[in-house]
């Protein structure tokens, strides 16, 4: 979860480019997933979601979306749906099993934020699935989705932004479902927080039942939190932290803050037009050019001119064996190629600033506007809320607020105020909302949620 509008903004239009290219264009974009929100925290109610029985059912869901709502059913060549997942097995028996599961595992659909989804859903993950020999003998997989969730599926109106990609590379079911949900999130910073029960089963994709009743949170941690967090850490685009809360000596609620990882941030401030010379350097070494544009993007120019150096340095070696795919060849150095451009950067902001770098500044100015404009609309409510009492009830509570700026000591000449000129009056306005806000939405009140924030954020995309 990128921290995503109601609708976010539509990709920007593709360049003309040859039918060749266009076709490169379009593999590239399709590892784009648009997952529900309400799809990000499925519970588990009857059978346990395996990391490859998500995997198996994302890519459902993909190709889903692709055909549409006009078809009830949907049908896929069975290749295509285990393409680029770790399913290492050709025995059709495993992929039954599968599908089987999804179609007795019964699960509560919802959303990581409380309140957002619409109503309570609750169905399994598909309503039918079916495997048959096709002209030529292919196998291909037919699938379908409950009616009460189908147009949600299919056509959601809010949901996270995720690459399938990354996706597939995640082994374990907790950090791809932790993966997910942060996903959302990481333009917020951090997720909702909620009870740490609650993360049990939507991370471990196992049912609660009595085992796990007396589980103790610190096993949750051992066991499953801390090993998710530092598979997320170690292959995506997202650094997580694990923040818990006590309540008393226990911990209670736990969330997670989210950070766009370094070197990807970094590098991503790398910006200009694409150099048509490392193209046609990439493509006399047999790669794509729209898939070199995606890695220049990725990894920035520099990383992007050091691989291809060393890649025709291998090209031109003695090695007794020949590159066999130029592409992977290269996407495998740009990580560390990176790794050194980053550090030639991080030098370089520490000599001009090493306390502010960019970076930082900016994430920290667009969190402080969103918090000022949380706080301005929060006082805006309270004001409308006040003003919309009756004058006897307003009259009530001018007079408690009197009481307790006299126990505060406050300046005899707000007290004057009041008591002359009213609650709203401007030396007074600020210290009624204080006093009213407190007394009706308790400690905290101009504090936002992550759910506040992300509405505030949503808010301010530009459409």
């Amino acid at each position: 979860m990128d921290l995503e509008p109601a609708l976010p903004p539509s990709p920007p239009k593709p360049k003309r480019r040859s039918a060749e290219v266009v076709l490169h264009a379009a593999e590239v974009e399709d590892t784009r997933l648009r997952k529900p929100v309400n799809t990000l925290a499925m519970q588990p109610k009857s059978h346990r979601i395996t990391v490859l029985g998500r995997k198996v059912w994302n890519k459902l869901l993909k190709e889903a979306q692709r055909q549409g709502m006009d078809e009830e059913t949907h049908s896929s060549p069975l290749r295509e749906i285990v393409r680029g997942i770790d399913f290492n097995s050709k025995d059709v028996e495993q992929v039954k099993k599968h599908l089987r599961a999804m179609i007795t595992t019964l699960v509560e659909w919802q959303s990581p934020t409380k309140g957002e989804g619409a109503a309570w859903e609750a169905c399994a993950m598909l309503a039918h699935a079916k495997l048959e020999k096709r002209r030529g003998g292919e196998v291909w997989v037919e699938w379908s989705y409950a009616v009460n969730m189908r147009q949600e599926l299919l056509q959601p109106f809010v949901w996270a932004d995720l690459d399938m990609e990354i996706l597939f590379q995640f082994s374990h079911h907790p950090a791809l479902a932790l993966y997910e949900i942060c996903a959302r999130y990481k333009g917020v910073g951090r997720t909702p927080r909620q009870d740490w029960n609650w993360w049990r089963p939507v991370l471990t994709g196992k049912p609660d039942g009595e085992k796990t009743a007396n589980f103790e949170y610190r096993m949750f941690k051992r066991d499953v939190l801390n090993k998710a967090v530092a598979q997320i850490n170690q292959i995506s685009d997202l650094e997580v932290e694990l923040k818990d809360y006590k309540e008393g000596r226990f911990v209670k609620d736990i969330q997670f803050l989210i950070r766009p990882k370094k070197q990807r941030s970094l590098l991503a401030s790398i910006d200009g037009p694409v150099d048509l010379a490392l193209l046609n350097r990439a493509e006399a070494l047999d790669i794509d050019p729209e898939k070199a544009e995606t890695l220049i993007s990725e990894f920035g120019p520099e990383a992007f001119q050091r691989g291809l150096d060393g890649l025709e340095r291998r090209v031109k070696s003695d090695f007794a064996e020949p590159v066999r795919d130029s592409y992977r060849y290269l996407k495998s150095m740009l990580p560390s190629e990176a790794k050194i451009v980053v550090a030639k950067i991080e030098e370089e902001a520490a000599r001009a600033d090493p306390t502010s770098p960019e970076s930082r500044r900016e994430q920290e100015a667009r969190m402080k506007e969103w918090n000022d404009k949380f706080k301005t609309r929060i006082r805006e409510e309270l004001i409308a809320e006040l003003q919309a009492l009756p004058v006897e009830q307003q009259a009530v509570i001018a007079g408690e607020l009197l009481e307790d700026l006299t126990r505060r000591n406050a300046h005899a000449s707000i007290l004057k105020r009041l008591q002359t000129s009213g609650w709203n009056h401007n030396l007074v306005r600020g210290e009624m909302i204080r006093f009213y806000g407190l007394r009706s939405r308790g400690e905290g009140w101009d504090e936002p949620t992550a759910e506040q924030l992300l509405q505030v954020a949503a808010e301010s995309r530009p459409a």
